[in-house]
């Protein structure tokens, strides 16, 4: 019995030691927006020159976008371009880019940034206005189209936005600040105007 008894406490005081995705599950609603964290992504921050992109899209099986606030999208992978020589590339398909990019003998530096970023969904007729309440930048269809992308800040923090379709954007942000940011727009939700 005391043996049986010490073992259910060595059992309860193991430590778990399985990854959990930050903010798994959160979501909150308003009447005119959802703001919810997407499941865990690949994702690397990809650097290099101008004579090494067509071999990296062509590893990556996706065209890595040359213009300032631009995106492309493939067979569940998305290339954000984030400067003349910058890239973040997040795969939700399964697949691993950083692997595809290990064969490319051209110039670059590609880093696996997957466990670092957490992936915010914010939806509806008031996602605009949500995330305007703490980002400066003019979110108009004209100003910011669907497939546009940058980096900018949310409140006191930057974050990397995509806009997904007419009503819907991605927020990108590093873990340490997705508690921030998650309850920065469940906040801007909540004033969010039709």
């Amino acid at each position: 019995m005391a043996k049986a008894a010490a073992k259910k406490a060595t059992t309860a005081a193991t430590p778990s030691v399985g990854r959990r995705p930050a903010l798994a599950g959160r979501t909150t609603s308003a009447p005119a927006v959802k703001v919810e964290v997407l499941p865990p992504a690949e994702r690397i921050s990809l650097r290099a020159p101008e004579a090494s992109v067509a071999a990296l899209s062509k590893a990556l099986g996706v065209t890595l976008p040359k213009k300032p606030k631009t995106s492309a999208s493939k067979a569940g992978r998305t290339a954000l371009w984030l400067g003349p020589d910058e890239w973040l590339v997040i795969d939700e398909a399964g697949n691993d880019p950083l692997a595809d990019c290990a064969g490319v003998s051209a110039l670059h530096s590609a880093v696996g940034i997957s466990h670092r970023n957490v992936a915010i969904a914010v939806t509806g007729a008031g996602a605009a206005a949500t995330i305007n309440a703490g980002c400066p930048q003019d979110l108009s269809l004209d100003a910011f189209p669907v497939g546009a992308c940058s980096r900018t800040i949310l409140g006191k923090t930057e974050i990397v936005l995509l806009r997904n379709a007419a009503d819907a954007f991605r927020v990108e942000c590093w873990r340490s600040f997705s508690d921030y940011v998650f309850t920065f727009l469940s906040e801007g939700s909540r004033d969010a105007a039709v």
